[in-house]
């Protein structure tokens, strides 16, 4: 078997595969994997500028910072996926389909099929970019420590302020009847 015709080969088993998975369903999984690799590239990509230029991991990190990170991850992945002022950025990607949460909308993948689809997946889903982003701040903790203890306490304060504008709007209408 020549090299091409083993190439075919794989491609068409691949091809196969991914047919057996979506089960007549629009599953991307070509754009999945170029979403992946893109992923893999980066964390690559930093570590691989961490060892050039001798950064190393923290030696260690508290609970305070699990829960600074966690709660800044929740509400920057919704401040991408779910705001409005931030609708722009998936509006290539997505469909208006009407209001969410306070503050938030719903929005529906536009394109059929491929990286455009697989992308819009991405944006519009915070736990999809629960990932990204928690790998972003990680990755900051190696390079920038104070910056992304500021920017994920920044976010995480928003968390808090999101959560007493709620308890408050719940105790106004418990006062109003």
């Amino acid at each position: 078997m020549t090299r091409n015709q083993l190439s075919n080969d794989v491609a068409a088993r691949a091809e196969a595969e991914a047919d057996a998975h979506r089960d007549g369903a629009d599953r991307p999984l070509g754009g999945y994997v170029l979403v992946m690799a893109v992923f893999a590239a980066l964390v690559a990509g930093a570590a691989g500028l961490a060892a050039l230029t001798g950064r190393r991991l923290p030696a260690t990190i508290s609970p305070w910072d699990v829960a600074l990170l966690a709660a800044g991850t929740h509400k920057l992945s919704r401040t991408i996926s779910k705001d409005s002022v931030t609708a722009p950025l998936r509006a290539p990607f997505t469909r208006y389909s009407g209001n969410g949460g306070p503050a938030e909308v719903m929005e529906e993948v536009r394109a059929a099929g491929g990286l455009r689809h697989s992308l819009g997946e991405l944006l519009t889903c915070p736990f999809c970019l629960d990932v990204w982003i928690s790998t972003g701040f990680a990755i900051g903790f190696v390079f920038a420590p104070r910056a992304t203890r500021l920017v994920a306490a920044t976010f995480t304060a928003t968390t808090g302020a999101d959560f007493l504008q709620l308890a408050y709007a719940k105790a106004q209408q418990a006062a109003e009847g």
